[in-house]
């Protein structure tokens, strides 16, 4: 009897296995053929887009897996081997940098000339083709959780805007700042996207567990200027209004008025204007600095003001006889900022410029070393 109950469990066990074995050949196991191969390494698609000498997603296969969305932007994922990059020169020494590229398309932007490191065009390539690191929050999780990891201050958004527009599909900057408050670690976050409101929870938090300062980009308030200059942006006074939102929870949030580009936003009129209603909305603090331009950037912004202010290229193109303005305007323009700062009751942040002593005047700046530069009026 038990010879035959054993032989009974056996013949169900053999058919139950056999209906399984056949359900396997008609249902493929998703572990191996439903994952589709990762997303390529940055450096793996500059070496696709140098072999199809240029990256047109509709009729070459160097993106290979690009999404055209409605932005007429091409969103091409990839996976990074690091999310913390080590840097020399700046006020941190490490930085994150989620996405390459970005949608606001500011004609200014530094970050332009390092879209040659991936064959890339420094142009409508670097608002039009935007690499999205999708495994990014991940590794940093891992980077800070190494044991010889010793939480210092991270300047995040240094290269590429975190909260543009993209950012509320992927949400790579939220993921990336969970980690950061899990593991504690101080932040200078760069930004001209309203959007960071949206992860104030976590900056507060951050706030309380270790540091956190959020630099809201606001070179001018002047329309016109805007307009031109950041095609892909918010309204500057929307973003400001973000910074109102940060400072009164508790967030340590100023503005960047960066760049101050000579000609268009220049102006000392402009400069009050700006900080004026920087100040009414509640800044903690407002940094700034003169446009500077090298390489691809220089390139690109030439070509612009050609196109544009035709009138004004020459001008500028002596006043940039290398990397940056000269000294002397550049004095002249931080002392005018300073005077500004002083009057409306804000200090330079980060910037670490000294307050001058009372002025009941604004200077207008002379002409000394500006290549006989003049302010636009």
């Amino acid at each position: 009897m038990r010879i035959l109950d054993r032989h009974a469990r056996f013949s169900h066990h053999r058919v139950v296995g056999e209906q399984k074995t056949k359900i396997n050949r008609l249902t493929p196991s998703p572990a191996l053929f439903d994952l589709s191969p990762p997303p390529p390494t940055t450096r793996r698609l500059a070496d696709l887009i140098r072999q199809h000498r240029g990256a047109n997603s509709s009729e070459n296969p160097a993106l290979p897996n690009a999404v055209h969305r409605a932005d007429d932007t091409d969103y091409q994922e990839v996976t990074c081997r690091s999310a913390l990059n080590k840097v020399q020169g700046m006020p941190s020494s490490w930085t994150l940098n989620p996405y390459r590229g970005c949608t606001h398309g500011c004609h200014y932007c530094f970050a332009r000339r390092y879209q040659s490191h991936l064959e890339l065009g420094t142009g409508d390539e670097f608002s039009s083709i935007i690499l999205v690191k999708v495994n990014f929050a991940d590794v940093l999780r891992e980077e800070l959780a190494h044991p010889a990891w010793q939480p210092k201050i991270i300047g995040f958004g240094t290269a590429t805007d975190p909260y543009q527009p993209i950012e509320g599909h992927y949400r790579l900057t939220r993921r990336s700042l969970e980690a950061l408050v899990d593991h504690s670690t101080p932040i200078g976050l760069i930004t001209k996207g309203p959007m960071v409101v949206r992860d104030f929870d976590l900056l507060v938090e951050l706030s309380r567990k270790a540091a956190c300062t959020v630099h809201m980009s606001v070179p001018t308030v002047d329309e016109e200027a805007w307009r031109a200059l950041e095609p892909g942006t918010a309204h500057p006074l929307q973003r400001l209004r973000a910074v109102r939102a940060l400072a009164d929870a508790g967030v340590e949030a100023g503005v960047l008025m960066a760049p101050i580009v000579p000609g268009l936003t220049s102006q000392p009129a402009k400069i009050e204007r700006t900080i004026k209603a920087i100040a009414d909305h509640g800044a903690r603090f407002c940094g700034g600095m003169v446009m500077h331009l090298e390489g691809g950037t220089r390139d690109h912004f030439m070509r612009f003001l050609s196109q544009e202010f035709p009138e004004l290229a020459p001008r500028v193109n002596r006043l940039y006889a290398g990397k940056y303005a000269p000294t002397a305007y550049r004095k002249q323009v931080q002392g005018v900022m300073d005077l500004l700062r002083q009057r409306y009751g804000l200090h330079g942040g980060h910037t670490r410029s000294r307050p001058p002593g009372p002025a009941t005047h604004i200077p207008v700046p002379r002409e000394e070393g500006q290549a006989r530069f003049r302010w636009r009026a």
